[in-house]
């Protein structure tokens, strides 16, 4: 067997805690589901997913020289996402009360919040040091480390793609029930995105 059973579950169970804990990209993924409903949710999931996965490509090919200096490209990109977040913070604080989910099911671009949601997960450079530390702890003396690499990588998005979605589904009960509450529901999503900013800037390499 190319992974052992008490790895692949060891991983399995990390990914789910990890996922259980809020950080910047599911923070971006419940303030748009609140902010849009769920069809916009799992786009930002789709993106989240994908920077996540272009992260674990680099961890992959294996060349710590080239992570270590993606992270620091990284490191000052990623301002640029959380000026991003707190703009879009500020213009949900001072939306109207009135609820747009017919206009904005029409209006909102899902392939825009995709790519939004693509570009945090991407430009966090503590996951990408993280997920290089961690993904390799599974990795067995009894097999190609390489295939395993690649298969741990596999089960890794697929576990945070389903965590991922499972928050968009609780975000979308809860807006059915504070949409009722136009202003309330703009203020807490303008918050979600602040603490999606906010975690993101103090995101360090370390």
């Amino acid at each position: 067997m190319l992974i052992e059973p008490q790895s692949l579950g060891a991983l399995i169970l990390a990914t789910a805690a990890l996922v259980a804990i809020p950080g910047p990209n599911v923070a971006l993924i419940v303030a748009n589901s609140l902010a849009f409903g769920r069809r916009v949710g799992l786009a930002t999931v789709a993106g989240t997913t994908l920077g996540v996965g272009v992260q674990l490509a680099l961890i992959v090919i294996g060349f710590a020289v080239l992570v270590e200096l993606v992270a620091n490209v990284l490191h000052w990109i990623k301002w640029a996402g959380v000026i991003y977040l707190l703009y879009l913070a500020f213009v949900t604080w001072r939306l109207p009360d009135d609820d747009p989910i017919e206009r904005s099911s029409q209006e909102t671009s899902l392939k825009r919040l995709f790519w939004s949601g693509f570009a945090i997960a991407l430009i966090n450079p503590k996951t990408l040091l993280f997920n290089a530390a961690f993904i390799p702890q599974f990795v067995s003396d009894s097999a190609n480390p390489a295939s395993q690499l690649f298969l741990l990588s596999a089960v890794y998005l697929t576990v945070i793609a389903i965590g991922d979605s499972l928050w968009v589904a609780a975000a979308g009960a809860a807006r059915h029930v504070i949409v009722r509450f136009g202003r309330i529901k703009n203020r807490i999503t303008a918050s979600i995105y602040l603490v999606a900013g906010g975690s993101l800037a103090i995101a360090h390499k370390s």
